[in-house]
């Protein structure tokens, strides 16, 4: 597994960089053995605070990831933290993350190929505001993506392992787009354009 360790506005020491690179290979050959990569991400917080952000980002195999972050004091005890959330999540999901990655290293039709294209902000000029809202959005960067069959608990799995504020996926039980997403007051929210019952539903927070 390649740990490519970086710094934003912050020198990363060899004796730093060999404490996130063994830690993450001991939880490598802990739970899976497998994993692609792994970056670590180190930045200064706080507007002079001296606090200091990591942000932990594994992925498990090339369509799985799992990330987290904490901002502490201390570099050491900053990853620290951030790894043992992802630690958590590992442990916590352990046989559901195997029997899922299984499913979809064998079965080639539970992926959708589709487009990740990042849109620039609205402007806060007035005549270009104006402008923008007769044209398209301007796009920034376009990506090959993935959309993945998933059942519905599958798919809170992922969210809550990426970090991301949403995922869409294909839902197994009726192959309709369905999106998971986190919501302001913890709960998580479940979007099914193909349930007649529900159309939006919010799902109990996860523990």
């Amino acid at each position: 597994m390649q740990v490519s360790v970086h710094g934003k506005q912050i020198d990363v020491g060899d004796t730093l960089r060999t404490h996130v690179t063994d830690k993450i290979e001991d939880l490598n050959e802990k739970f899976f053995n497998h994993a692609t990569d792994a970056n670590v991400t180190f930045s200064k917080e706080g507007h002079g605070h001296g606090l200091i952000k990591t942000v932990v980002s594994i992925h498990v195999s090339k369509l799985i990831s799992v990330m987290a972050e904490a901002t502490e004091a201390d570099p050491y005890v900053s990853f620290d933290a951030a790894y043992d959330k992802v630690a958590k999540q590992l442990r916590r999901y352990k046989r559901r993350l195997r029997n899922h990655h299984q499913r979809l290293e064998s079965d080639a039709e539970a992926i959708l190929p589709a487009r990740d294209i990042v849109l620039a902000p609205e402007s806060h000029d007035e005549e270009a505001a104006e402008e923008q809202d007769h044209e398209d959005p301007l796009v920034v960067a376009e990506m090959a993506t993935n959309i993945q069959t998933m059942t519905v608990s599958e798919a809170v799995m992922r969210l809550n392992l990426s970090g991301q504020p949403a995922i869409m996926f294909r839902n197994a039980n009726h192959e309709g787009l369905n999106m998971v997403y986190k919501r302001e007051d913890g709960n998580i929210g479940w979007v099914d354009p193909e349930g007649v019952e529900h159309q939006t539903t919010t799902l109990r927070k996860s523990a």
